[in-house]
C-alpha cells in the first residue's frame, strides 16, 4: 500500500466533515444593495459584521427643528461640502439632552439623501468594527456619514481608540467618502474626575493639564466640528409645542389654550426639551377625537 493512501484517506474523511459542518452553517451575508435604503445598521452576525438596511428611516425634516438655527446652519454647511465632494468635519454634537441632536443628524439625511448621502449607524459596542465598516464602503460613490448616537466611554473601555484610529489617527488615510457624526452629552465623551485636576502642572505662566486629561481631550479634538445645544427656555419650548401641534392639525386658539397643559407637563417631567414638547403634542393629539384629526 501507498504511504500516501492513509493520507490522502484522512483528507477525504476531513473533507466531508468540513462539508457537513458548513451545511449546517447560516450562510453568508450578501452584500448590501446601496439603492434599497438611505440608512443602514451595522449588527453583529455569526459570519462577523452586517449592514441591514433601515425599511422606515425617521422622516423628520429640517423645518422641524425649531431653535436650532445656528446649530442648523453649522452641520447643514458642513453637510453641503462633503456630499458636494468638498473638504469636510467629521462632527461632535453634544449638549443638553433632548434639544435636537440625533434629530439633526436625520434630518441632513433626509435632506440630502437625493444627493447620495447614506447613513451607517453604529453602536458604541461595535465602534472596534469601525475599520471593516470604512473597508466596505470605501470607493463607492455615496457619501457616507457613520453615526454613533448617544456616544460617552466609561473609565477602563478601549473602544473610543478605534474610533480615534478612524478619525485621524491610523496610517491609512480615511476615505474622502466617509465622515462620522456623534452626538453626546459629554463634551469630551469620557468622564472626568475632580482628582485629574491634581496630575496640571504649572510651566511658566500656563497651566499644563496631566496625561488622564490629554487623553480625553485628545479624542473629542479630532472631530473638527463642535456643535453645541443649550436648554431651551420656556418660550422656546412653548415654540416647539405649538409647531408639533399644528403638525397634528390643531389650530391657532388650541395651541394658545394649551400652553398652561404644556407648561405644567414640562414641569412634570423636569425638563423644558424638544423632546419633552414633541411627547406632550403626541399625547394631546392622541385624546382628540378621530373626527377632529387631520
Amino acid at each position: 500500500m501507498s504511504e500516501a493512501a492513509p493520507l490522502e484517506r484522512l483528507l477525504q474523511r476531513a473533507e466531508s466533515v468540513l462539508t457537513r459542518l458548513e451545511n449546517w452553517l447560516p450562510p453568508l451575508p450578501a452584500a448590501p444593495d446601496w439603492e434599497t435604503a438611505i440608512a443602514w445598521r451595522w449588527r453583529r452576525g455569526p459570519h462577523g459584521g452586517e449592514l441591514k438596511p433601515v425599511s422606515r428611516p425617521h422622516a423628520i425634516r429640517l423645518d422641524d427643528l425649531d431653535c436650532v438655527d445656528e446649530q442648523k446652519s453649522k452641520v447643514l454647511a458642513n453637510t453641503r461640502q462633503f456630499v458636494a465632494g468638498k473638504p469636510a468635519n467629521n462632527v461632535l454634537l453634544t449638549g443638553a439632552r433632548g434639544a435636537g441632536k440625533s434629530s439633526l443628524v436625520k434630518a441632513v439625511l433626509n435632506e440630502f439623501a437625493g444627493a447620495g448621502l447614506r447613513l451607517i449607524e453604529v453602536d458604541k459596542a461595535d465602534l472596534v468594527d469601525l475599520p471593516e465598516i470604512v473597508e466596505r464602503v470605501q470607493g463607492r460613490p455615496e457619501r457616507f456619514l457613520l453615526f454613533c448616537d448617544d456616544l460617552s466611554f466609561e473609565a477602563g473601555e478601549t473602544a473610543y481608540k478605534a474610533l480615534k484610529s478612524v478619525l485621524d489617527g491610523s496610517v491609512a488615510a480615511a476615505p474622502e467618502n466617509v465622515l462620522v457624526y456623534a452626538t453626546s452629552n459629554r463634551r469630551h465623551l469620557m468622564p472626568e474626575y475632580f482628582s485629574e485636576n491634581l496630575e496640571s502642572h504649572r510651566v511658566g505662566d500656563e497651566i499644563h493639564p496631566g496625561e488622564a486629561t490629554e487623553e480625553k481631550i485628545s479624542l473629542s479634538e479630532r472631530f473638527g466640528l463642535w456643535v453645541s445645544f443649550y436648554p431651551f427656555d420656556q418660550d422656546d419650548y412653548l415654540a416647539i409645542v405649538a409647531h408639533w401641534m399644528r403638525t397634528f392639525g390643531a389650530s391657532e386658539a388650541q395651541v394658545a389654550a394649551h400652553e398652561r397643559e404644556a407648561l405644567n407637563w414640562a414641569l412634570g417631567r423636569g425638563s423644558r426639551s424638544g423632546r419633552v414638547a414633541w411627547q406632550y403634542a403626541k399625547d394631546w393629539a392622541a385624546q382628540q377625537p378621530e373626527s377632529a384629526r387631520p
